[in-house]
Formats: structure tokens, sequence, C-alpha cells
């Protein structure tokens, strides 16, 4: 998140594929004794004292090579320096090594029964190397405790350059918040982990409550200590200034950040279990790093079979890859636009994207009761995890994944026509969402300009955001000097349709930028309750030249 131009720790972005090398290890074990068995075999001359030097050379050579693969897994430099994750098979395996571990050279620094993991630290290699080579068959799976920091950037996605619009404080009215929605998120909990929250008057008193997992729970008062406040405020503050989706939520805020503004997998993990136990049934996690470990797999997997739903940011290095925890299949994974409905250059694209919401220029909370505008996905989640409140707040029968289908059921389209790498399945359209199941409420919307390069066509996209069917629409386009208008079918509640227009690349090229205008004429009588979104507009440029 980037707050008044001062660069400040996103977190956005991930963490490290488990490295499940106590498993691997057990397997090449039976591979090598397979191996060496069949070697045995085949040499029927051999003496016994023979094939036995011969399978014990073979399975020696082969741990060996595995144990350096450990030791340097455990070094890397994303990672807690002489620190790793142990996760147990079962409750009685936990409890053997927690009574031999402090013997055996190993400092327990924390622990999560729930997940039967545990945070060591050791001097020295050879003791974790002990441990594994006698117990074995205690362990599920063994991690480094990677850090949770802003990554090395992956390689850019290269994309055309845009002039981004801010948002300022029209975030809601974006989003289609209108009239009174003081009560939104009522009875329900959010949790936010990140950098702690500071006291601040959008925060009702009463509301927020705090859980210490070791980092205290205030935050400090580096650069990027406000983001905590921040990501609060956009889910749930309740002042005009620093107004959030949900402004009657419960927040529990969690500190997973050290005075370096850095987490690990460890603590992230563990706070998940702690705010899922604590009742919180949104997550929001504005932080992330560039790979996951089977800790993390399994606080998410804890967090889905108790009915809470996380939410996380997709990340902010331009990257045609998300970051984790958004890249998990069970996380609603968040990307950025701006105020005209642009995907942001610095939001993360990827298959598993869900949504996308405000995240340039944004104004919010901060420390000492700061208005800061803010840039980044971190703050595009926060206003998703709101919105999911607030769909539960007023509609009780509704669990968080099922107000969250509802979410990306209702987005505005944006981008290519349906769901694309880039917005998911589309922009967070609130308005649309609370009134999806209302037949007296009437909208209908151009609701993208996509430009097909592959078939050389202009794509427009028509939404009928209304709670009843929509009969005789009409599209008018004019692309430059030229206008057409096309019948829209029959469309019914939440349908679209996409209008198609030939673009000669010639023209394009001897003319220059093409200007396409659009706009959607309702049928006689039709009162719609959002007109401004009934026309759109677009340049088309021509390709740059080598």
């Amino acid at each position: 998140m980037n707050k008044n131009g001062i660069s400040v720790v996103a977190f956005g972005v991930g963490l490290t594929c488990a490295v499940l090398l106590v498993w691997l290890w057990r397997e090449e074990q039976s591979r090598a004794r397979e191996e060496a068995l069949r070697a045995d075999r085949s040499r029927h001359s051999a003496a016994p004292a023979e094939r036995e030097a011969r399978a014990s050379s073979a399975l020696d050579a082969n741990t060996q090579s595995l144990l350096a693969r450990l030791q340097q897994a455990l070094s890397r430099g994303d990672a807690r320096t002489r620190e790793a994750l142990l996760a147990f098979k079962d409750d009685a395996a936990l409890n053997r090594f927690l009574g031999r571990a402090r013997p055996a050279g190993l400092t327990v620094v924390g622990q999560v029964p729930r997940l039967r993991t545990v945070r060591i630290s050791y001097e020295e290699f050879r003791a974790l190397q002990s441990e594994l080579l006698l117990h074995a068959n205690d362990y599920a799976a063994l991690s480094p405790n990677f850090l949770i920091q802003v990554p090395t950037i992956p390689a850019k996605q290269d994309r055309a350059a845009v002039d981004q619009v801010p948002f300022g404080n029209d975030t809601l009215a974006f989003l289609g918040v209108t009239g009174d929605h003081s009560q939104w998120g009522r009875g329900v909990t959010i949790a936010i982990l990140d950098t702690g929250l500071a006291p601040d008057p959008t925060f009702d008193p009463g509301r927020v409550s705090v859980i210490d997992v070791g980092l205290g729970v205030t935050p400090g008062h580096g650069t990027e200590d406000g983001h905590g406040t921040a990501v609060a405020a956009l889910a749930a503050g309740h002042l005009p200034d620093a107004a959030g989706v949900a402004p009657a939520a419960s927040l529990l805020s969690i500190r997973v950040t050290d005075a370096n503004g850095t987490s690990d997998m460890f603590t992230l993990s563990q706070a998940i279990v702690a705010a899922v136990d604590a009742g919180a049934k949104i997550i929001n996690i504005s932080l992330g790093g560039s790979a996951t470990s089977a800790m993390l797999d399994a606080a998410l997997g804890y967090a889905t079979e108790q009915g809470a739903l996380v939410v996380a940011a997709a990340g902010n290095d331009q990257a045609a890859q998300l970051a984790w925890p958004a890249a998990d299949t069970r996380v609603i994974s968040v990307g950025a636009v701006d105020a005209a409905g642009q995907q942001v250059s610095f939001s993360n694209s990827g298959a598993q994207l869900r949504l996308t919401a405000p995240g340039y220029g944004v104004q919010t909370a901060w420390l000492d009761g700061q208005r800061a505008d803010v840039d980044g996905t971190s703050a595009s989640a926060p206003l998703v995890a709101g919105a999911i409140a607030a769909l539960m707040s007023q509609n009780p029968a509704l669990t968080p994944t099922q107000a969250a289908d509802l979410l990306a059921k209702t987005a505005s389209d944006g981008g290519a026509p349906g769901a694309d790498a880039a917005f998911g399945q589309g922009i967070l359209n609130l308005g649309w969402a609370m009134n999806s199941s209302n037949p007296a409420y009437l909208d209908t919307a151009i609701s993208t300009h996509y430009y097909d390069a592959a078939n050389n066509q202009m794509e427009f996209v028509v939404q009928n955001r209304s709670g009843q069917p929509v009969t005789g629409l009409a599209l008018k386009v004019s692309a430059g000097t030229t206008a057409t208008t096309t019948t829209v079918p029959s469309l019914m509640p939440g349908e679209s349709y996409v209008a198609k227009v030939p673009v000669s690349n010639a023209a394009l090229n001897d003319v220059g930028p093409i200007v396409f205008k659009t706009e959607l004429v309702n049928p006689p009588g039709f009162v719609d309750q959002v007109p401004a979104n009934n026309q759109r507009s677009s340049v088309l440029t021509p390709p740059e030249k080598p």
C-alpha cells in the first residue's frame, strides 16, 4: 500500500511451496531399498555380505543427498534463520516430540496444537538432522518458517500504460452504497490480520477486540504501521472521512508483524486459527508472499471446516500470478481497480482471481487520527470483506461463502466479457448485490468496452442488474463518425449481452485513435435507478510500431 507518495509495506504477496522433505526422504529411502534389492536379485553370484553393503551404501548416499537439500532449504534467505515448522501425524507424535525436543538440542518457539505444528529453532543443523533420522515416522510435513514481507518482484506482465484515476473519498458511492447503511455488518465479526489497529474515532467504542499472538496488539510508528488501521477502516469505519462498507461490524485485530514490519508463516497461520476460534467468520489478510506451506494449507483448511472465510489481497507486483494466501482456491482473492473501472497497473492477475475492488487513491484512516489516500490491493481486500459482512447482516441466512458467491454473481463485468485473469468475476458492486432479489430495483448498464485483438473487434457488454427481466433495450454505438443502433435481446435478471463491432486494422493505423461512445436506451416507462452507467466511452489507439 502506498500512502501519500510514501512507500508503505503492503505485504501483498507470498511464501514457498511446502517442503515436504520428510515424506520425500522416507519415499526415497524406500525407493533406494527397492533398487538395492533388485540389484541384489540380479547378482545371484554376489555374497550376502556384499549385497548388504551395496544396499547400505546406496541408502546412505541417498539419505545424505536429501539431508543436504533439507539444510539448503532451511537456510533460504526468505525464511527465519535456524528455524523450522514441524507438523506431526497425530497428537501422540506431537506429544512425544515435545518431551524429547530440549534434550535433542531443539527449542520450541511456539506451537499450534490444532494444526499439530511446532515452530522450533536450533543452533546446529545436526540436532534437527538427528531428530529426523530417528523419528521420521512421527512427521507429516516440514518446512522453513518463511517470511511474509514485500518479496522479490517476479517478472512483470507486459501491460499497456493507462492514466489511473483516484477515488478520494468516493469509494462507497462507486460501490453502489447509498442512503443509510449504518447497520450493515451488525452481528458479524471481521478479523484483521495486519499491523494492529490504532485508536481512531471511526471505530466506535466497544467494537474492536484484540488477540495477542506474541507481537503485542498496538501498531508501532514506522512508515508501514498505519496499514492495519487503514485496512480496518475500509472494512468497518463509520465516520464519513474514513468510511467503511460495514460500519456496524465487530472488528478483531490480531497484529502479525514485528517491529520491522515483517511476519512469518507460523505467525500468520497461528493468527488464522486464533481468529476462527474467537468467532470471526470473515478474516481479512492484506499481506502475503510468493509461496505457501503445509502449515498455511492446514490453517486455511481449519478455517474452511469451521465456516470462516479468508479474503486476501492479490498482490502489487504487476505480475501474472497471485500472492499467497490469495492464490489458494479457498480464499477470496481481490485485485485493484481505479475510479474509471480500469485494472490498476500494479495489481496482480491470475486464474484464481475472484473479484476486483477500489485500490487507487482511496481515502481511509491512518495513525494518529490522520486521513490518507492509499494505493494497493491491500485496500481492495477489506472492501470485499466488509461487503460480505454487510450482506450477512441483511440476510442472516447467508453463510460467508454464500455471500461471497452473491458478490461474484453481481459483479460489474470488467475487461474481457465474462471472468478473466485481470478482473476475476468482475468489479465489486454492492448496490446490485443488496438488491439482487428486489423486483422493484431497476438498473441496466454498459459494463465494459473491450478490444478483442485476436478477432479485430470491439465488444460492448450490457448487463441487466435489475431484479426483473427487461425487454426493449437498444444500444447506440458511435465509432468516430459512424453510428449504429443494436437491438438488445430480452435479458433476465443478472444476464449479459455482448454487442460486437468489427475494427479495421488498416483504418486504425491510417486514421489513428478511434473514439467509441455507447449509450443504452431503456424501454419507455423504465425508471433506471443508476442512469449514469448507461453511457460509456473509450479510445482505441493503434498498436505501437516496432
